[in-house]
């Protein structure tokens, strides 16, 4: 079973792994630092915000998640896994950095769950694209590894990004998740098309 996954699949694994790592490690430090983005003083970056302001706007932000979610199995449907994914990610870092570039909690309004939708939404396309790249003899397994080497770089997303919160300001912080997201993208020049692929 390992010798499958590490052997004759180890650049698609690696790729996958890779990939996942990018996108939790992304989506945790955005997440994480937003909320005291929201209310940081404008000496550190921060938009200034008292929190009944900051806690509304993370709130449009979870629609938007929650939009995405829903959503993505539809349009990978029509236009494609790697299409969507892609897209999702590409403007999931334009977004981010945008986000980081707006202090009027009008546009923070606007441009937040927009934001979240594309930053998270692509999560509801991972465990369909694993389940379609794997046979089904080593499919939970690839999928175990691939997601959990991501938990694994996700879980430094919050310290290093605060770090860099701390020092360079919260636009400076954000911009690291940005990248992580364009990053995550470039892994897909290595993961197949699967939409309409048989199940193995």
């Amino acid at each position: 079973m390992l010798a499958e996954l590490f052997g004759s699949r180890l650049g698609l694994t690696a790729a996958l792994a890779l990939m996942n790592a990018c996108t939790l490690f992304a989506y945790w430090g955005f997440n994480t630092c937003v909320p005291t983005y929201l209310s940081a003083p404008a000496a550190a970056g921060g938009a200034r915000f008292p929190a009944s302001t900051m806690t509304g706007l993370i709130v449009a932000n979870q629609v938007g998640t929650w939009c995405g979610y829903v959503t993505f199995g539809y349009v990978a449907d029509a236009i494609g896994r790697k299409r969507t994914y892609v897209t999702y990610l590409i403007l999931a870092a334009g977004l981010v950095w945008a986000y980081t570039s707006v202090h009027s909690a009008w546009a923070l309004l606007a441009l937040g769950p927009v934001t979240s939708f594309f930053a998270t939404g692509h999560f509801s396309g991972f465990g369909t694209v694993t389940a379609e790249l794997y046979p089904t003899e080593i499919r939970a397994t690839a999928q175990g590894f691939t997601y959990n080497v991501g938990r694994v770089a996700s879980a430094a997303a919050p310290r290093i990004v605060g770090s860099v919160a701390q020092t360079s300001g919260y636009p400076a912080a954000l911009s690291i998740t940005a990248a992580a997201f364009l990053v995550a993208s470039i892994f897909w020049i290595f993961i197949p098309e699967t939409k309409g692929r048989p199940i193995q």
